[in-house]
């Protein structure tokens, strides 16, 4: 739950805060209205519009084949539902990456279409002057290291980052080279809990884990995951807070049944 008491819309200033005073914060996946309204209600401060849509809305293999477009259909849905959490947007895979023109264009229409607050890149390296160009157009940016999805197939599939010494400095150096460029926050995403420590300690801006330990400032999980809707093996770092697919299955076979045997609709469901 949010320390804010009050209604008033979260800030990018709100989350500096909090780690200021060492109070952490939630961020969760949304990609639909009603999601965004339940969470928003929650008292979640961060509701992410992440890539990770084309896996569990669009049943993709990976967040690789995402368009801007789609990006944008579901960023509406839960700015629409979210009156006081900070909305932020992933921008998919080459929407950024090909030119810095094509990335300020895109990033753009996120705040402008699609009623993003913020969005998030992923990677350092050229991101970095990226991040730069678009925080000083006035357009927020929340950086994500460690694994990155969008990356998957240059980094041999979803591994654990920054185990040995070299690549975790790397991780501590990208992660101040993008506090510097001015980034608000950070998502750092299955790298070892040290690490994870290292780079919060490293950086002004908030640290917001995924898989990351739990020195980090915030901690996030795509909204499937935390609910039990997902079927399969999860990552080692999902803790399940419901279970919803057990729930949907048996409320649908309710249905089903009572419809078969006509109990469906009763007299007190008809007019």
């Amino acid at each position: 739950m949010s320390v804010h008491a009050a209604a008033r819309p979260v800030s990018i200033h709100d989350l500096r805060e909090h780690k200021e005073r060492g109070e952490r914060f939630a961020m969760l996946t949304a990609y639909d209205y009603l999601t965004a309204q339940v969470l928003d209600e929650a008292g979640v401060d961060v509701l992410l519009v992440g890539d990770s849509l084309g896996n569990v809305m669009l049943g993709y293999d990976s967040t690789v084949p995402v368009t801007v477009d789609e990006m944008l259909h579901h960023l509406r849905a839960v700015r629409r539902g979210a009156d006081r959490a900070l909305v932020v947007g992933d921008l998919p895979f080459m929407s950024y990456q090909a030119s810095a023109t094509e990335g300020l264009r895109n990033a753009g229409r996120f705040l402008k279409e699609g009623g993003a607050h913020a969005v998030k890149l992923e990677g350092a390296g050229p991101i970095v002057d990226l991040t730069d160009r678009m925080v000083s157009l006035g357009i927020p940016v929340m950086g994500h290291l460690g694994l990155t999805p969008q990356s998957v197939n240059q980094l041999g599939g979803f591994r654990v980052q920054g185990r040995d010494r070299d690549s975790a400095d790397r991780l501590v150096a990208d992660a101040r080279e993008l506090d510097e460029a001015g980034a608000f926050a950070l998502v750092l995403e299955c790298v070892p809990a040290d690490v994870g420590r290292r780079i919060t300690e490293a950086v002004s801006m908030p640290t917001i884990g995924i898989g990351a330990g739990p020195h980090t400032d915030a901690q996030v999980l795509v909204i499937s995951d935390l609910l039990g809707l997902t079927a399969g093996r999860l990552p080692r770092f999902v803790k399940q807070y419901a279970d919803l697919r057990g729930m949907i299955t048996d409320a649908a076979k309710a249905f089903s049944s009572e419809v078969a045997t006509g109990d469906y609709p009763g007299p007190e469901h008809s007019y």
